[in-house]
């Protein structure tokens, strides 16, 4: 990649060249993000995950850009239009959307239309005049008339104007400087408005917030898009892109029209509004929605990935003996499972009605338990399983097993594994209820290593995850699957395919090499066998080789996260301490007493020092937190059993940006929104809760009819006091005021007859109160005795023209500008 790129890229993510440029030639040399950020920290300037992906991002862009120049620069060179000047302006734009509005003038069109049959006709000389604007000695009439031609269907001088203007409306249309001026104003003044669907407005439904909302596109948030796109679908809203449309025609017509007492005037004014109205409008609207859609699949997906990262991260039941039950309706499958997670014994328990065969799923689960020394029960998290919970947990309690944990596990996919070919391949000789009930003893166990079985999308922890972009969203799940299973690392010898798959610089042929050679040559002594495998080469061994794990192999070395790149650097230290590797791993006084600064070499500095440190204190240290189970109350297995002011425990299912969705043991998650999370303000609600968190929450409000409940999290907290705000003297409050504002402006683009047209003035928001007018009297001398300051037109932030990141909350245009009319207010 070029250096005009690298430093591009540079401004756009806000990291040193260096930086970026050494990401670059790392990634291209196929290396990963987790390969990169643990163990290139040198090189990259101890850049993380998140940030050697934004690059990454920004690189797949700048290449599909590249591809898309090149493939309008052929199209138009073959039609033999293709300029100096166009292949200047094409080979320096940067923005996907104005590299289009390059080519829109030279795009095959895929049907006639008006214009070009008008110019088939002959009348582009006409519409030459027009839009030239240069008067001569004849009239408009007269200039009309030469284009009368019956032969060509031109039958008067109406038709001969008419089929003219049509050409200079699409000449409107295609110019790429008023389109990118027009989609600022859109982009500025626009509102998503939706409303509700004509004959649904008695309905209660769970879009009725949405039956009539106005919110600028600038900043509406994503889950509301995608609740809107959703409701829309379903037939429940409509909605549509409102803004100044007034302010965008003004613009046109100061841009275009060179004198508007000309004759011409009142004609290009009418063409001016078609063009706008039928053409333009329309176009860009498609373009914002599909921007302002764009930036809230961008967002749901990075919620997404979050939720996916905490939620295989969640902590392990670890190694200990398990008894998995089917998440079935009637009759349950039960499997046990020992402490390596191999499968042992199978059974069928029918608690429930019809049947309801309690004797004999008690005497089932004695005999389980007994002869297997079973620790664990582990059934489905799902609302279909609380009657279930209820008559084991009580059975628990009557046979004095209290001993045996009884805990939820998450089941979302675990009917997908169980068909699944990796499912079918582990366990040929048993149907699927029963992989499913092995599948939730395992997934107690460690709920990594049977969640990277299934496609991350089935696991359901997003928000609208069924409206965004599938192929982007599979990407970045898959991302978000590798980067875990690399902060934890996979045990050579133990770990499956499915896992091993997932590993840097692995793939599903070389995962599968790996257990085959596995099975048929025995397990791994060390890291360095891996060679042995066919397809591991030097490159994949380097890449992967950190991420897994040997125990009791040759090397000691070989069970922790040190690169064998390194080993040569952990033999110095311990050779300086006069100890062996084995001796110096997990001694914390000896550790301790390294002086980094003395290892540190051309290739090695200090961060990997610190890394090769941290490893010898904690080898294989599992980054995952401490495992814990939410005690649900017996009193409470329904929404009726619900009362406002109740304090319940539960685990958190789901975080989206407006709150979290928690399970306290009925049949519906209740919802803890962002303002009832936390005493102290905070944005995003994973700055509070993450998925697979036991919290406390309060019962604030309960709706049996929508099935939605209202949990509080703060109102179990301590209250904050408010920081008492000290006002200000009325000289300071003067001088605030008279600080003057810029107003908005749109700038024509380069190249763009006309000049600067400054935004028109927009009434105060309704309902907004103004400021006083009342100041004191020495302010107001002050303000009369110097002369009114001039407003410095700034020139409008650009609008995102690929995937935009939502804004930081601001005021709108329309607030600014009346703030500015309430401050100026009186000045002459």
């Amino acid at each position: 990649m070029n250096s005009e790129l690298i430093s591009r890229v540079s401004r756009e993510v806000g990291l040193p060249e260096s930086s970026v440029a050494a990401t670059v030639a790392l990634l291209e040399a196929g290396g990963t993000p987790p390969f990169i950020a643990r163990y290139r920290k040198e090189a990259t300037g101890g850049l993380d995950e998140s940030k050697i992906h934004s690059i990454e991002e920004r690189i797949i862009f700048y290449k599909e850009l590249q591809d898309r120049r090149a493939a309008i620069l052929s199209v138009i060179a073959a039609q033999g239009k293709l300029t100096d000047a166009l292949r200047l302006q094409i080979e320096t734009c940067f923005h996907k959307v104005e590299l289009e509005d390059l080519f829109l003038p030279f795009r095959p069109a895929q049907r006639k239309s008006r214009a070009a049959e008008a110019a088939g006709r002959g009348l582009e000389p006409l519409a030459e005049y027009l839009w030239n604007q240069e008067p001569d000695a004849w009239s408009l009439e007269e200039h009309a008339d030469v284009f009368i031609d019956p032969e060509k269907n031109v039958n008067s001088r109406e038709e001969a104007l008419r089929e003219a203007a049509e050409i200079v409306s699409v000449w409107i249309s295609q110019n790429s400087g008023y389109r990118k001026a027009l989609r600022q104003i859109i982009w500025e003044t626009g509102f998503v408005v939706s409303r509700v669907a004509p004959g649904r407005a008695d309905q209660k439904t769970k879009y009725t917030m949405y039956y009539d909302r106005r919110e600028p596109v600038a900043k509406i948030p994503s889950h509301r898009v995608l609740a809107i796109r959703r409701g829309t679908k379903e037939g429940i809203l409509t909605s549509c892109i409102e803004s100044d449309d007034a302010r965008a025609i003004d613009f046109l017509r100061k841009a275009i029209i060179r004198d508007p007492e000309s004759v011409l005037a009142p004609l290009l004014e009418i063409i001016i509004g078609d063009s706008y109205t039928r053409l333009i409008r329309p176009a860009l609207e498609v373009e914002i929605r599909t921007q302002v859609k764009e930036r809230a699949d961008c967002e749901a997906i990075r919620v997404f990935q979050e939720n996916l990262a905490n939620l295989l991260l969640s902590p392990p039941g670890g190694p200990m003996v398990v008894l998995g039950v089917d998440p079935g309706e009637t009759e349950f499958k039960v499997a046990v499972v020992d402490e390596s997670g191999k499968f042992l014994e199978v059974a069928l328990i029918s608690p429930l009605p019809p049947k309801g065969d309690t004797e004999g799923t008690r005497a089932i689960l004695k005999d389980l338990i007994a002869r297997h020394s079973v620790r664990a029960l582990a059934i489905g998290a799902g609302a279909g399983s609380r009657e279930l919970e209820r008559v084991l947990r009580q059975m628990l309690q009557e046979e004095k097993l209290e001993s045996v944990l009884l805990v939820g596990v998450n089941d979302a996919g675990i009917s997908v594994y169980a068909s699944s070919r990796i499912g079918r391949e582990e366990f040929p000789d048993l149907d699927s209820p029963s992989r499913s009930a092995i599948g939730m003893a395992r997934r107690l166990q460690d709920p990594l290593a049977e969640l990277v079985k299934i496609d991350p999308k089935t696991i359901g922890v997003g928000q609208y995850q069924h409206d965004v972009d599938q192929k982007e969203l599979h990407r970045g799940l898959i991302r978000t699957v590798r980067s875990c299973v690399s902060r934890v690392g996979v045990d050579l010898n133990t770990g499956s395919f499915s896992l091993l798959r997932y590993v840097s610089g692995l793939n599903d042929r070389l995962a599968r090499r790996i257990v085959n050679h596995r099975t048929g040559n025995g397990l791994f002594t060390s890291r360095t066998a891996l060679l042995g495998v066919p397809g591991i080469d030097e490159q994949v061994f380097c890449h992967a080789a950190g991420f897994l794990r040997v125990q009791g192999g040759e090397n000691p070395l070989d069970r922790t996260a040190v690169h064998p790149e390194a080993y040569p650097v952990a033999e110095k230290m311990a050779a300086s301490l006069g100890v062996s590797v084995a001796d110096l791993i997990e001694n914390k006084t000896l550790v301790s007493s390294l002086k980094l600064e003395e290892f540190v070499t051309d290739t090695v500095g200090l961060p990997t020092l610190f890394d090769i440190r941290e490893e010898l204190l904690k080898p294989g240290r599992d980054p995952r937190r401490t495992f814990a189970v939410a005690k649900f109350r017996d009193d409470v297995k329904e929404i009726s059993d619900l009362k406002e002011g109740m304090v319940l425990e539960g685990t958190v299912t789901n975080v989206t940006n407006f709150g979290a969705f928690v399970d306290v043991g009925v049949q519906q998650d209740g919802l803890v929104h962002l303002s009832q999370m936390s005493n102290r303000f905070i944005r995003d609600p994973r700055e509070a809760v993450k998925v697979g968190d036991v919290v406390q929450v309060k019962v604030i409000s309960v709706e049996a009819e929508t099935k939605r409940i209202g949990l509080s999290m703060k109102a179990l907290l301590p209250s904050v006091p408010h920081r008492r705000k000290h006002p200000r003297r009325a000289r300071d409050r003067v001088a605030a005021s008279e600080k003057p504002r810029p107003a908005e402006a749109v700038t024509v683009p380069e190249g763009v007859r006309g000049t600067s047209v400054f935004a028109e003035e927009v009434p105060a928001a309704e309902g907004r109160p103004q400021r006083s007018r009342h100041r004191s009297r020495r302010g107001q001398r002050k303000r009369e005795a110097r002369p009114p300051q001039p407003v410095t037109p700034t020139k409008p932030a650009s609008p995102p023209n690929e995937k935009p990141a939502e804004p930081e909350p601001e005021p709108t245009l329309q607030e600014k500008i009346a703030i500015l009319q309430s401050k100026f207010r009186g000045i002459n």
